[in-house]
């Protein structure tokens, strides 16, 4: 890999939603396609313009070619705080770097992307006039150019306090553009059957990336659901009729092994591994139920001699208990290196980042918060394994010091109807008054 440097930057125009999922995604993404995340950047937080060094154009492509998080792709020639300091850097960019796509028999144009302000147009065309010094020897062609360069100004975050000045100025030539085109190409609102508790498009294509899902890869979702599909005039069909109604609407059909019906405390495999990913959205008790088939886990010896807080599981099928048999199965199904990508839901006033299953195969690599309601969110928790798995690892959970706060899931659907009871409570009262 190429050491960082102006050489190697580029600038990545972020979009402005699922703000805590888009940092995960893009390192995902790099490590995916070979690269690594390196930014001089200290913080992220809300702004849309990120500055990364990419060993090379080609990793960049392939990034832009499965994010949904990012807009569009520049190589950095040049940036400052000020239209000076912009300049100058341009100056400094090693000439040899513009040639290729500068030369007599090239095409270009140049566009402004401006940030939280709209420009006249005479103040646009004052901005590309200010560039002249740039060694341009093509021509303009506003309709089908070789090259695109564009001239980007950030005026921050708050709408109602826009300075006259822009906070930053970044120039670069054009790559490519992101995906975000694929949240609306796979709305759930133009499915022919959607289940109630499917999956937003762009949340499921997240889900993917931070799965470092890639082609001929056998991913797994042991919740798959849409088994209560809806359709007018249309009966239940079974999960697997549904879900291939769906693939085949998107020409997906091709890429769908097989659905089963089974315990996923008690999964119908043998012992190896198969999956390259594991990404799934359990039941939370709210709209669909939890229950576990047969009889009480045989709890090995040594395991019951815990202090009274390391409790064995009950014959009652918990929200704690599914998650560990969800982490159980990843560890034990999943390649090594593979990921597992869940969300978990959380009554936000008692989460703590303790709360979160542990398991001494799987490595936590980002958990990131959607909220639901003033008083509940669900957080997406990307696992890797790292560590093959033993029998021994399979009960590790019952000898964690956070055993407890780990059974506090369990309370989530009470808590969750509490907080509603009380919001309509609160509402009915307002409106007498």
């Amino acid at each position: 890999m190429a050491p960082p440097g102006i050489l190697n930057r580029y600038l990545l125009l972020m979009a402005q939603e699922h703000l805590e999922f888009r940092l995960p995604e893009i390192k995902s993404l790099l490590s995916l396609f070979g690269g690594q995340f390196i930014s001089s950047q200290e913080t992220y937080g809300k702004s849309p313009f990120w500055i990364l060094s990419i060993p090379s154009e080609d990793i960049a492509r392939n990034l832009m070619k499965r994010t949904v998080c990012a807009k569009s792709i520049f190589e950095l020639w040049g940036h400052g705080k000020c239209p000076e300091e912009l300049y100058s850097s341009l100056k400094n960019y090693p000439a040899e770097k513009m040639v290729p796509f500068l030369h007599s028999d090239s095409t270009y144009k140049i566009k402004i992307h401006t940030f939280n302000k709209t420009l006249t147009q005479e103040e646009k065309v004052k901005r590309i006039d200010a560039l002249e010094f740039l060694p341009f020897e093509g021509k303009v062609n506003l309709k089908k150019p070789q090259h695109v360069f564009s001239i980007l100004e950030d005026y921050g975050l708050d709408p109602n306090h826009i300075p006259e000045n822009p906070h930053n100025i970044y120039f670069g030539r054009w790559i490519a553009d992101g995906q975000r085109e694929l949240i609306e190409s796979y709305s759930v609102k133009k499915r022919h059957f959607i289940g109630n508790t499917s999956m937003d498009a762009g949340l499921s294509f997240i889900m993917a990336n931070h799965g470092k899902v890639k082609k001929n890869d056998i991913v797994f979702d042991p919740f798959v659901g849409t088994g209560k599909a809806s359709r007018k005039n249309q009966k239940w069909r079974g999960p697997d009729e549904n879900i291939r109604a769906n693939l085949r609407q998107y020409g997906l059909e091709k890429y769908y092994l097989d659905v089963l019906v089974s315990d996923a405390s008690k999964p119908s495999w043998r012992k190896g591994t198969y999956f390259d990913a594991i990404i799934t959205d359990p039941p939370y008790g709210i709209r669909e139920s939890t229950r576990r088939t047969g009889s009480q886990k045989e709890i090995p010896k040594g395991i019951e001699k815990c202090p009274e807080s390391h409790v064995p599981v009950s014959l009652s099928y918990h929200l704690s208990d599914m998650f560990f048999d969800l982490l159980n199965f990843s560890a034990e199904t999943l390649v090594l290196g593979g990921r597992l990508v869940y969300w978990l839901p959380v009554y936000t006033p008692e989460y703590t980042e303790e709360m979160v299953p542990w398991h001494p195969c799987l490595k936590l690599i980002s958990n990131c918060e959607q909220k639901l309601s003033s008083h509940t969110s669900r957080r997406l928790i990307t696992m890797e394994k790292v560590k093959e798995f033993e029998n021994r690892d399979q009960y590790s959970h019952l000898l964690s010091d956070h055993f407890l706060l780990y059974q506090g899931h369990n309370s989530f659907r009470e808590k969750y109807f509490s907080g509603v009871t009380k919001r309509i409570a609160k509402e009915e009262k307002s409106s007498q008054e």
